[in-house]
């Protein structure tokens, strides 16, 4: 009988790595790097305090999930938000959360009822402040569906959602602001919390399309004023 392997551990290089990435992919969403800027990695490597091979493994991880494009002779640049892409990635999305909330909601235990809860009161705190933090808030909605995700237990499934929130977390963030939109998240995510307590996967099911359809139709208007400029 061979003994168990020792279990693998993350070197430092790996943790400066995600670092750079998670530092990157922020301010990414959050536009504070907008489209088509050039990521200089000597400079980024100031910013965070690493050597340049955290950084370059970083930019190639965002460009895998398409926020990155790299040329080898130009650079590498945030790259635009490409509409095709987001429109496929909407319905990928839908597709998983629709069927993981159905298998969650049949399984879901004490634990997953309490962490949804506190996810929905520290939304709350978060509108009820005098100006909304929107990548507080952000952050928060992301939690709320990943928890959902991994009570599936299938790390594939979860590593398929995220892929698929990666590219809609721009038009996301530019969509959050409007017409009352973090309001109405809320008010969805509360149902979809409830609807999760009763044990009823249908109703469960049914709350999620609700949000992810008015999550969509958000995003579809940010869509066609992209359009708009692009064609002018």
């Amino acid at each position: 009988m061979t003994s168990d392997p020792a279990p693998i551990e993350v070197t430092n290089e790996e943790s400066k790595s995600q670092r750079v990435y998670s530092y990157l992919r922020r301010r990414i969403r959050d536009l504070e790097i907008p489209p088509g800027t050039v990521l200089n990695k000597n400079e980024i490597a100031v910013e965070c305090g690493v050597s340049r091979a955290p950084v370059s493994e970083a930019i190639a991880r965002l460009s895998a999930e398409g926020l990155v494009d790299v040329f080898p002779q130009a650079g590498s640049f945030v790259s635009q938000i490409r509409i095709a892409d987001v429109r496929e990635t909407l319905f990928i999305r839908t597709a998983l959360e629709l069927e993981a909330i159905r298998r969650v909601t049949q399984v879901a235990d004490r634990d997953l009822q309490r962490r949804l809860e506190e996810n929905i009161a520290a939304q709350a705190n978060a509108l009820s402040s005098s100006r909304l933090d929107a990548a507080l808030y952000d952050d928060l909605d992301e939690a709320l569906h990943a928890m959902i995700m991994e009570a599936l237990h299938s790390s594939r499934a979860s590593h398929m959602l995220e892929s698929a929130r990666v590219l809609l977390d721009r038009p996301r963030f530019l969509a959050l602001p409007e017409d009352h939109r973090p309001e109405d998240t809320f008010e969805e995510h509360r149902r979809i919390v409830d609807a999760i307590s009763t044990g009823d996967p249908d109703l469960a099911v049914a709350a999620m399309r609700v949000h992810l359809t008015n999550v969509a139709a958000a995003i579809e208007a940010k869509l066609a004023q992209i359009e708009e400029t692009d064609d002018h």
